[in-house]
């Protein structure tokens, strides 16, 4: 199964059809200084909350790269071209992280922040008025030098339209709450009107900012019924 959260044409070409080996590490390097993203930063990094399950996680500032959109991510060719860019860029920094301070990560997995108009549009999937922000998260060491460096080995490498919409920013979300699904993407409609319509009144809180989304699985390699995403909508309490 292939979806546009699936890296596609970045990681398949020339690679048989599977995933990009993963870097290698330096024998002469300490474990220590391989970060792992899916596992740093305490809770909201967790890969593994309870599924069905509403929580509340308090989100650090993080790093990112980020490439803007908008309309049905099924059928955008701007969506395709932004994850192709995502993953070039991010796969490239850690090449330059390893050159330049010693150190490298296990590339994050793709993530999006949605909003719209009218929030009805997410329970109704009308994904055609969808705004949309697809991110990677990139290890809290990495500066605005090594992402030019990492576009521009990206752009050598490989040259894919998007990779000038790429950009580096910090984005914090704070207090939020979560939830992991596990299913089909088209039926995350239940767990949201769940969230807005019970969990957050119950407990007091409103929505505020962006709806976002973390992609756990591999769609190419996952049954639709088994592919895992952690929901996540951040809060605050109603006055």
């Amino acid at each position: 199964m292939e979806s546009w959260r699936t890296p596609n044409t970045y990681l398949t070409a020339g690679a048989g059809g599977g995933p990009p080996p993963q870097l290698p590490r330096d024998p002469g390097q300490p474990r220590g200084l391989v970060a792992d993203l899916r596992h740093q930063e305490g809770t909201h990094r967790s890969l593994c909350p309870k599924p069905g399950v509403f929580e509340i996680v308090d989100v650090p500032e993080m790093v990112f790269l980020m490439v803007d959109g908008h309309g049905d991510p099924n059928t955008s060719v701007a969506r395709r071209e932004a994850v192709e860019a995502l993953y070039a860029a991010s796969y490239a920094v850690p090449a330059v992280g390893k050159k330049t301070l010693g150190r490298v990560h296990t590339v994050a997995p793709l993530e999006g922040l949605w909003s719209a108009e009218d929030l009805d549009v997410f329970r109704t999937r009308d994904e055609s008025a969808w705004d949309w922000t697809l991110m990677i998260a990139q290890p809290d060491w990495t500066t605005l030098a090594i992402v030019d460096d990492a576009l521009a080995v990206a752009q050598k490498k490989k040259q894919l339209p998007a990779l000038g919409l790429v950009r580096f920013e910090r984005y914090t979300e704070g207090r939020s709450a979560q939830i992991l699904h596990i299913g089909s993407y088209d039926d995350e409609g239940p767990p949201l009107q769940r969230l807005h319509g019970e969990f957050l009144p119950v407990d007091g809180l409103a929505p505020v900012g962006r709806h976002h989304e973390i992609y756990l699985s591999d769609a190419r390699k996952t049954e639709p019924a088994k592919l895992r995403t952690i929901l996540r909508q951040p809060v605050t309490a109603v006055t």
